[in-house]
């Protein structure tokens, strides 16, 4: 039987949710948020036509792809941090949700639509990359609400207990940012993207950061991480890692080639693919847009420790698709030195000279802030300020243009 709730909030006149049980693809079930709105004429009786609305709401919807333990969270800090205000979690509900609110973005993690918990997928015998483990229907319909700006009933999965709890009332926000496994994978859902992007992690330099976070912050053993990568290897390369051909960007990193023979995996060397003709998004470049460039910048104005640094640009075809691709290979020694490296590189949308130095300098403790994980990722969340700023001048503009014609 369906249940109804009514909400009202500050965005949304009177807005029911209606919630029906929906199967999942291995049998169990979880709630569809249907939301409309109720309009009624005044002096009407109490009935009320009853209607679904797009909302006054314009939501830019950003996907982020990776596997487990390739840097999400650190990308979504600092791309929360270039539109202001702290990203938290919603005031006053589950202490262990995965949504992150700060003053223009939502963030939510894609775990929260597996349709099973960690007894169940072990029962199943099948892993959380697994398409089956997952209810891309409920997640097509909520983020299609959210992006026509109505509220929705998110479901939470429990990363402490692994259990599914209880969902959580999420409001329309100006950017929603779905990351996790599957942000690409279902057609639907990839069409409601606005932008996309994937992490591309190596094997090397993956299994490294994840013995790093999964010992250190989540109290895991070394041999329980050697044998959750491998088993999630065959499900990655068949359901995840294909989907970096649908990315407007990629974030590609890789050991470093200063180094020969290297083993250790401290100096990196990171690839920012960008793909040629996306609507809103204009390709960053070094020195000359469309030339190939090599550039070690060491000397006098960058300070560079032994292996140095090697920038390099030039275009490329990436999955059959054109794209410009931005390289560096090693790490910096002053943060604030950065700002001649910004200098030369056009496209990146700041508000004013040395805001992408700025923007690193501010999260100097974030991990890869001295290589190109962290430059890139805070260039790509620049771009996506402006992919938004666009996006959102293009609807305003659009109904003005309308009332002249």
């Amino acid at each position: 039987m369906a249940v109804s709730t009514v909400y009202t909030t500050q965005s949304l006149n009177s807005t029911c949710s209606i919630s029906t049980p929906a199967k999942t693809h291995l049998g169990s079930h979880q709630k569809h948020v249907v939301l409309f709105r109720r309009t009624s004429k005044r002096g009407s009786s109490g009935s009320c036509a009853i209607k679904c609305s797009a909302g006054d709401s314009q939501t830019v919807v950003i996907g982020l792809a990776a596997d487990s333990g390739c840097g999400k969270s650190t990308f979504m800090r600092r791309l929360t941090s270039v539109f202001g205000g702290a990203a938290e979690p919603p005031k006053g509900g589950n202490p262990d949700s995965n949504t992150l609110i700060s003053d223009m973005t939502t963030v939510i993690c894609l775990d929260d639509y597996h349709s099973l918990d960690r007894t169940g997928r072990k029962e199943k015998g099948v892993t959380a990359l697994d398409p089956r483990a997952n209810d891309f229907d409920l997640m097509y319909d909520q983020v299609k609400a959210l992006k026509s700006g109505v509220a929705v009933d998110k479901p939470i999965y429990n990363h402490v207990t692994g259990l599914l709890d209880p969902p959580e009332l999420i409001k329309p926000p100006k950017i929603l940012v779905i990351e996790g496994l599957h942000p690409m994978f279902d057609e639907r859902v990839r069409d409601l993207l606005d932008f996309s992007i994937y992490l591309d992690i190596s094997n090397e330099v993956k299994f490294a950061w994840k013995i790093q976070r999964d010992m250190a912050e989540r109290g895991h053993s070394l041999e329980s991480i050697k044998a959750s990568i491998e088993a999630r290897k065959p499900d990655f390369d068949a359901y995840i890692d294909p989907q970096k051909k649908y990315a407007d960007a990629v974030i590609e990193v890789l050991p470093t080639q200063l180094i020969p023979d290297d083993n250790e995996g401290k100096v990196l060397r990171v690839r920012l693919i960008m793909k040629e003709g996306v609507k809103h998004f204009s390709p960053v470049y070094l020195f000359d847009e469309g030339s190939t460039i090599s550039w070690i910048p060491c000397g006098r104005k960058l300070t560079c420790s032994y292996p140095g640094i090697k920038f390099h640009y030039g275009p490329d075809t990436y999955f059959g698709n054109e794209v410009s691709i931005l390289e560096m290979d090693g790490q910096f020694d002053r943060l604030d030195e950065l700002i001649y490296v910004e200098s030369h590189l056009s496209n990146i949308s700041t508000k004013f000279y040395g805001e992408v130095t700025q923007q690193m300098l501010k999260h100097a403790d974030f991990p890869g802030s001295n290589n190109g994980t962290g430059l890139f990722q805070t260039i790509v969340g620049l771009k996506i300020r402006d992919l938004y700023e666009q996006i959102t001048s293009s609807k305003t503009a659009a109904p003005l243009e309308a009332t002249k014609a």
